[in-house]
């Protein structure tokens, strides 16, 4: 294949205790290539979210090596929980990314909106968390 975008060789996780360590993820390889679907499927508790974690920045990685082939590459993914604020109006939290980073414009708040209408939620743009049902709150997030 070409267009390898995304290397990970021995990828390994270690969370420290007071009394022990716990190993999330240890030696794990894969690499990702352009316009390539791939999928990390295991049990509870495995590690995939970790590996999520790394890759976007969250977390730091314990060992290994990840290679991006390819400049400015964005990673994003939907963590288990939303992680909406309640007290924020779904455009609100639609448009904190924007806001944080500076990046908030006419522009992109009408891209926002329209990506709402899209996603078929353009009738709760002023509504709060809690009145979405659960798809409604993913699709937000």
């Amino acid at each position: 294949m070409e267009n390898k975008l995304l290397e990970i060789k021995n990828l390994t996780k270690t969370y420290h205790q007071l009394k022990s360590s716990v190993n999330a993820i240890k030696d794990i390889s894969f690499d990702v290539y352009d316009k390539e679907f791939i999928a990390i499927v295991g049990p509870s508790g495995c590690g995939k979210s970790t590996i999520l974690s790394i890759l976007a920045g969250i977390e730091e990685k314990s060992g290994g090596k990840i290679k991006f082939n390819k400049e400015n590459l964005k990673l994003a993914y939907m963590l288990q929980k939303d992680s909406l604020f309640p007290w924020r109006n779904i455009l609100d939290n639609c448009l904190i990314g924007l806001e944080v980073t500076n990046n908030l414009t006419e522009e992109t708040k009408e891209y926002v909106l329209n990506l709402l209408e899209t996603y078929g939620l353009h009738d709760f743009i002023y509504k709060y968390p809690d009145n979405l049902s659960g798809g409604m709150r993913q699709r937000v997030a």
